[in-house]
């Protein structure tokens, strides 16, 4: 199946916020992959059409992983 930039930058995304759940200190990482899975299943309604949106939301998402990446932080609850 083929995909578009856009499709592919979500991937991108959401599997750069797995890898850095595996960084993160046992205890946590689960924590951190159900974190990140919660963002991205909230935003399951929005149509692949609606571009300014979705690339609003990887910005954001970015912002965040590069926020929780930090070695600071420990563990995060939701």
């Amino acid at each position: 199946m083929k995909r578009t930039g856009i499709q592919r930058d979500v991937l991108a995304l959401y599997r750069l916020c797995l890898r850095e759940a595996r960084k993160k200190p046992s205890d946590a990482r689960e924590n951190f992959r159900n974190f990140a899975r919660d963002e991205f299943r909230a935003h399951l309604d929005i149509k692949k059409k609606d571009f300014a949106t979705i690339e609003h939301l990887l910005r954001v998402g970015q912002k965040k992983l590069e926020t929780y990446s930090q070695p600071g932080i420990k563990n995060i609850f939701r």
